[in-house]
This record gives C-alpha cells, sequence and structure tokens, in this order.
C-alpha cells in the first residue's frame, strides 16, 4: 500500500456546499489562500497562491458533482521536492444526515514531505469547517512549522 497523507473532517453543511469551497475560486480563498485559478473539470487548471510565496500548481483529473474531486499538487518553488502536477489529493464527500463526512488523501508526496503537508491540510481542513458550515475562521495566521 502507497503511504498518503489522509485527514477526515465531518462539516456541517451539505455535499453540495461543501464541494463548492473546492470548485469556486472565490469560495476556496475564504479558507485558503491569497490567489486562485480553479478550473474544476478534468484537464482543467488547479493554481493557488497559499500565503505571500507558496504555489500550488496542478490540474483536475476527475470532478464528481458533491462527492468527488480529485487534482495533481506540487510547488512552483524551483527545485521543490513536489514539483507541480508530482502528486495527487484525492477528496471524498458523504452525507452524514445534514452533514457532510469529507476524507482527503494526499499520496505521491515524498516521505519527507509527509509532516508538513499533514500539518497544512490539518490546518486549512480546520478552516474549512468553519467557512463551510456558515462561521468565519478569521486571518490565515498559518501553522506552526516545528
Amino acid at each position: 500500500m502507497t503511504p498518503e497523507v489522509v485527514v477526515e473532517r465531518r462539516i456541517n453543511a451539505s455535499q453540495a456546499t461543501v464541494f463548492s469551497f473546492f470548485t469556486d475560486s472565490a469560495r476556496w480563498l475564504s479558507w485558503m489562500g491569497v490567489e486562485a485559478e480553479l478550473d474544476a473539470r478534468p484537464g482543467g487548471v488547479f493554481r493557488m497562491l497559499v500565503r505571500g510565496d507558496d504555489t500550488a500548481a496542478g490540474e483536475f483529473v476527475l470532478v464528481e458533482p458533491h462527492s468527488r474531486i480529485v487534482f495533481t499538487w506540487g510547488w512552483e518553488a524551483e527545485g521543490s521536492p513536489v514539483p507541480p502536477g508530482s502528486s495527487t489529493v484525492d477528496i471524498t464527500l458523504e452525507a452524514d444526515g445534514a452533514a457532510t463526512n469529507l476524507r482527503l488523501r494526499h499520496r505521491g508526496l515524498p516521505v519527507e514531505m509527509f509532516a508538513a503537508h499533514g500539518k497544512g491540510w490539518n490546518h486549512y481542513l480546520d478552516r474549512l469547517v468553519v467557512r463551510a458550515g456558515g462561521g468565519d475562521p478569521g486571518a490565515d495566521e498559518g501553522y506552526p512549522e516545528s
């Protein structure tokens, strides 16, 4: 079995609402990043400036409305151990009453990048839980590096 980062959250919002936070640039930016270009269709661009100088890039691979989104991921910084499109983020959304269970699997990462990406996804999905549930996650102060 290939090692992967797995992060799960229960979000007090419908699948359609949660799905929209991964496919609409303005909604994406309400929980992660400062600039985003999302063309949520297979082969469409995924590009997002996280905070200041970290740009993630890839392309959408699979878009199944309200239930699953798969896109490639990597960093544009020269010499990055995770270049654009070199890893894959697979998000599944499952209804749980009026809420949604989200499961994010990030695979294809070098082992030395697991901890950093795990911290990042945990931080941002915590922000998504608040935002998709109708709250304001506040300014993104980032997360501790250690």
